[in-house]
């Protein structure tokens, strides 16, 4: 049988099963009861049993004459207690900083005679080495933060992740640009991330045609793939080649549509929308419906709906007589 709990009891249980906190967190109760016990020698159980952190961090122990009363631990006991580990810790780091200093110290005459490119160019190989650089990279930013994201499914996970990280930059006065394909703005976790983000400190534009991934942090480092797979990636720190990635990105976030400025896909006099005049354009140069979806960031599905309705509009019947009425027609030296 349980014994029922009355109001003290009940204050009591509820003291023991919520009350958790670390030492540095002292709680008012406690510090109130642990003042009485070092003003008055000791303190009465039944008065400590609301504030159980007391017992756990050593400030008070049974009295040996009757253990119905308690008794505190000097401060400077107590103090002394919680320091002495985390010297010892201390220590151990200082000896292991020592260690280190006089293995590498050797290699130091020999690396500084030899004449290497440095770090302007490091390779990072697996996911956890290439996300543990991108964080200590925009952990660091000061002022500009600058992107490039082909358009593809985010999860919830990644999506929460980016908003934790760019709400943080933001409160530090970081500038963040991103550029999408136009495809984005049919991918609902993109327009949920950039409708909680519109605010005015962070943009967002799209442009047709995005070919690879690109962040570049406060116009001093750059990263971008090195592999198709995305598993491989580039850290990149020297100042040309960063430089150069700027450009590329201006010059593309000139030509884009602000997020916030609607659909780019209106269609012009001849019924030709601007996403068709892009698939029109790669058609042209040879490639496959697959490649074509990959470059302009959509489905394989949606992206032979697009080359449909072109057909269409242009009045063909054959794939082959597509291309060839692409070019009589003209529309590829049209502004889309």
């Amino acid at each position: 049988m349980f014994r029922s709990l009355g109001g003290g009891d009940l204050a009591t249980y509820r003291a023991k099963v919520e009350h958790p906190h670390a030492i540095t967190e002292l709680c008012d109760e406690g510090s109130r009861v642990y003042a009485t016990a070092l003003r008055t020698g000791r303190v009465n159980r039944t008065d400590a049993e609301v504030v159980p952190c007391l017992m756990e961090f050593a400030l008070l122990h049974p009295d040996p004459d009757d253990p119905s009363w308690l008794r505190p631990v000097a401060p400077a006991t107590a103090l002394a207690r919680r320091l002495n580990p985390i010297e010892r810790e201390i220590n151990a780091r200082r000896q292991l900083s020592v260690e280190l200093a006089q293995i590498f110290e050797p290699f130091m005459s020999i690396g500084a005679e030899v004449n290497t490119p440095g770090d302007s160019i490091t390779l990072l190989e697996g996911g956890e080495r290439i996300n543990a650089a991108l964080n200590l990279a925009t952990s660091q930013v000061q002022s500009e933060l600058v992107t490039l994201q082909p358009s593809d499914r985010i999860s919830e996970s990644s999506l929460l992740q980016s908003l934790e990280r760019d709400r943080a930059l933001i409160e530090r006065g970081v500038k963040i640009r991103s550029l999408y394909q136009h495809t984005a703005r049919y991918n609902p976790e993109k327009l949920a991330y950039s409708a909680l983000l519109s605010d005015g400190k962070v943009e967002y534009r799209t442009i047709d045609e995005l070919v690879e991934r690109l962040i570049i942090v406060d116009r001093t480092i750059a990263f971008i793939p090195a592999r198709d797979d995305q598993k491989v990636a580039l850290e990149l720190r020297h100042p040309g080649l960063v430089r150069y990635l700027m450009k590329v990105f201006e010059y593309l976030w000139d030509r884009a549509v602000p997020m916030s400025a609607g659909g780019p896909y209106a269609a012009d006099s001849d019924g030709i929308t601007e996403i068709q005049h892009s698939i029109a354009k790669l058609l042209v140069e040879g490639h496959v419906d697959e490649a074509i979806a990959r470059r302009l960031g959509m489905n394989v599905r949606t992206c032979r709906a697009h080359i449909a309705k072109l057909a269409q509009s242009l009045g063909s019947g054959s794939r082959a007589q597509l291309g060839f009425l692409i070019a009589q027609s003209g529309i590829l030296q049209q502004e889309p």
